[in-house]
């Protein structure tokens, strides 16, 4: 399962430490490692972002890393502290200390109330925060990416006394990943292929806390139409199972397209507190966090203040990522592509200029010429197509003569790219 993971999620890991490019917190406040938090049957550690203007009464958010990832990672990779600089809301970092850097959610330990495993020392980390931060305990929230939206839609299974919403990004229902063999892959579920109907999702949930008879925490539904690590498929079994838990029906109260690829539906209500909120963005891998989504995933649960709709910063028509590793005389250099314009590409080819001594000796998913100089990278026929909001991952491995550098601007078919 490890290395299993560590392939299909390392770009993710990438993308989400570089892409978001968000403002970094205030000089005032830094990432501090807390210990000795409380309950914590499996290691896990845990990191705080307290803003220096935090409120008297604050909120709480967690942030739960993807697999691979680590706490600090996700700290320094999404928009959370920025954000708690400016509404004065409370971070905690979970982050996992096992080798896989993956959450438990798949044994029996972390599928029920109180019990021994991941989720029971997360709620630690809540309740030291509401006994020494003074955090207000109606408003404590929860989100994640990838491994961490699996915790998320698992901890507010085991724990709706504890969370009033979360957000879920990229991942799976509650208890689609139950395994009773000590693995903790699931592929039945990665793949799409358990199914399930609303009740028998619902009563899952129902099951991690028997004789709960109180509120349950509202969802948020993020998922991309092309995730090829957790399929598609997994979207609507989390609105299945989350419409059901909360009683509300399976057609929509309302549909619209908040941007050009992403179509939102909310179920039991119309507003930004709708008890659950669905959004399917067209053509989007597994790595769809972007600049601007957390805004999103604030208003959803009312820490910007209420009712605001938040505004993505400008980029170009194209967004590119570059990651390089390098050694003596060599380097590989990893490029994702996304078309952030309006309209699908049928063909394209990103131009850029290599740095002095750098030299292309071997490439993958797309052709590159000339070897050094002004480069064009030419797509290959099975990535031709390019719709909106979707990725292309491709790279080269070069020798360089001292500067590993990586190029300083790209253009995607002519036009000017946006470089995170």
């Amino acid at each position: 399962m490890r290395s299993r993971l560590a392939a299909a999620l390392f770009a993710l890991a990438l993308a989400v430490a570089g892409a978001l490019a968000p403002a970094r917190p205030s000089a005032a406040a830094t990432l501090t490692e807390v210990t000795d938090f409380g309950y914590n049957p499996s290691g896990l550690r845990m990191y705080e972002y307290v803003p220096a203007g935090v409120a008297q009464r604050p909120a709480l958010l967690v942030a739960v890393h993807y697999c691979t990832g680590s706490g600090p990672d996700m700290y320094a990779g999404t928009e959370y502290a920025s954000l708690a600089d400016r509404y004065g809301f409370i971070v905690v970092y979970p982050s996992v200390t096992r080798s896989s850097k993956c959450f438990d959610v798949s044994s029996p330990g972390a599928l029920r109330n109180d019990g021994d495993s991941d989720p029971a020392g997360i709620v630690s980390m809540v309740r030291w925060e509401q006994q020494h931060r003074g955090v207000d305990p109606d408003r404590v929230y929860v989100t994640g990416i990838s491994s961490g939206a699996m915790m998320t839609n698992v901890l507010l299974g085991d724990y709706p006394d504890v969370f009033q919403a979360g957000s879920a990004v990229a991942g799976v229902p509650f208890g689609c990943f139950a395994t009773t063999d000590g693995s903790e892959w699931n592929s039945a579920c990665a793949n799409g292929t358990v199914i399930k109907t609303p009740q028998q999702w619902g009563d899952l949930v129902r099951a991690a806390y028997p004789g709960y008879a109180g509120p349950r925490p509202r969802m948020q539904i993020w998922h991309g139409t092309e995730d090829d690590v957790l399929r598609y498929p997994n979207f609507g079994e989390q609105i299945k199972q989350w419409t059901d838990v909360l009683g509300v029906g399976q057609t929509p109260s309302s549909t619209d397209r908040p941007q050009a690829n992403w179509t939102r539906t909310r179920y039991g209500g119309t507003g930004t507190t709708a008890p659950v909120e669905a959004i399917s963005i067209q053509g989007g891998g597994h790595n769809i966090m972007a600049a601007g989504m957390a805004a999103r995933i604030l208003d959803f649960f009312g820490l910007t203040g209420g009712g605001t709709t938040p505004t993505d910063p400008p980029e170009g028509a194209c967004r590119v990522a570059v990651t390089v590793n390098a050694w003596n005389t060599g380097l590989t250099e990893n490029i994702t592509i996304t078309n952030t314009g309006s309209s699908a590409l049928d063909g394209w080819s990103l131009v850029f200029t290599l740095p002095a001594g750098q030299t292309i000796t071997s490439g993958w998913n797309a052709v590159f010429s000339p070897a050094s100089g002004q480069v064009t990278a030419a797509n290959v026929s099975y990535n031709a197509s390019l719709p909106p909001g979707a990725s292309v991952d491709i790279g080269f491995q070069a020798t360089h003569t001292g500067d590993t550098g990586e190029p300083t601007s790209f253009t995607l078919n002519g036009a000017a790219c946006t470089v995170v």
